[in-house]
């Protein structure tokens, strides 16, 4: 098993299953794309073990509590690491997260974008240290997310080729 595998079971941390689309739903798109030893990871959302869209819904403030919504953006963070790891085949080829992008469906008035997205950042950090897990990022609040999401982040990685 491998370092960051190993670290996730100690955890108690489970990646999902890749995420399951809303029924007519396509994306022209990969969920992450690799150029040289960057990894270029478009926005996910919060998924369930079983890859269904996680609850609950809607916009930080009003429907969804922040306490909620900083859950959500772990499990956002769970369901990135799936997708690279489906991508790279080794979480350890990870020697750097770059950037990460936390965008909030906020409700108005909800202006504190930087706490929810604390729970994709803990994960990370918790997951690969300081020296690798250690990114810059922005949390913004936005108007709607797609699918009533409360969570979305996107980022980029450096690997070891």
């Amino acid at each position: 098993m491998s370092r960051i595998d190993t670290r996730l079971a100690e955890l108690g941390l489970v990646l999902p299953e890749p995420l399951k689309l809303p029924p007519g739903v396509t994306l022209p798109f990969p969920w992450v794309s690799t150029r040289g030893n960057r990894v270029y990871i478009s926005g996910h959302g919060p998924v369930d073990a079983d890859g269904s869209l996680s609850e609950p819904r809607g916009k930080v403030g009003a429907d969804v509590t922040p306490e909620q919504a900083k859950e959500l953006a772990g499990k956002v963070a769970l369901t990135i690491l799936s997708s690279l790891r489906d991508e790279l085949g080794d979480l350890d080829r990870i020697t750097g997260w770059c950037k990460i992008l936390g965008m909030v469906n906020s409700a108005p008035g909800f202006n504190n974008q930087p706490e929810v997205i604390n729970g994709f950042t803990d994960i990370i950090l918790d997951v690969f240290g300081p020296e690798v897990g250690r990114h810059t990022r922005s949390a913004v609040g936005l108007a709607e997310l797609p699918f009533d999401i409360a969570v979305e982040i996107e980022g980029e990685v450096e690997i070891s080729l």
